[in-house]
């Protein structure tokens, strides 16, 4: 018998090995969302290796079916950024919360992995926060490099001071463990000495 874990977390995958986005990972061709979410669990295990289930399924979801709203179907502005971001993480929060229930979870579990989805509570939830250190740290262990390629020093040099402070102490702890490039070790040295 599976448990409600067990066959909420093989949904979630199957919806993600659906993302028509590829990366090559040890010369295999991996759906882009279904290699995010194994990096945010390998990442949890780092940083909360005793985490609740809620938080285990919100990590494994946090992209859920990202590929579907593309960046571009908002303004390429600030507020069109951050008005895709809330509807993503609303709409992501619905799809995991009926999964969840779906697979034998009370609606109270339900509505937990949909608040941390949701990242509500941020600077007071213990939980949201580990959610927020694992989100950042996949950021700059499996995006930052080519991120950084894309953008002027100082408009990086504020990301990452942003990101950086969005952390806990045990995430900047791993953050510093990640290996990286020589130029985009150095701009986060940059960042972290104005920070």
């Amino acid at each position: 018998m599976s448990t409600p874990l067990e066959r909420a977390l093989t949904a979630i995958d199957a919806a993600h090995a659906e993302d028509p986005n590829k990366v090559t990972i040890n010369a295999t061709s991996l759906p882009y969302e279904l290699h995010y979410a194994q990096k945010c669990t390998s990442y949890l295990e780092k940083r909360a290796p005793s985490a609740s289930e809620p938080l285990r399924l919100a990590i494994r979801a946090q992209h859920f079916r990202r590929w579907e709203v593309p960046r571009a179907s908002y303004p390429m502005t600030r507020p069109g950024y951050h008005a895709w971001r809330t509807f993503l993480k609303k709409r992501q929060a619905e799809l995991v919360e009926q999964i969840c229930l779906d697979s034998g979870y009370t609606a109270e579990d339900a509505s937990t992995v949909g608040s941390l989805i949701r990242k509500e509570d941020l600077k007071v939830n213990e939980e949201t926060m580990v959610l927020e250190d694992v989100a950042c740290l996949v950021f700059l262990d499996d995006q930052f490099e080519a991120f950084e390629k894309e953008h002027d020093e100082e408009k990086i040099i504020k990301i990452l001071q942003k990101t950086w402070g969005k952390m806990t102490e045990r995430g900047h702890e791993l953050a510093l463990e990640i290996p990286m490039g020589e130029r985009p070790r150095g701009v986060v040295e940059k960042a972290l000495k104005g920070n």
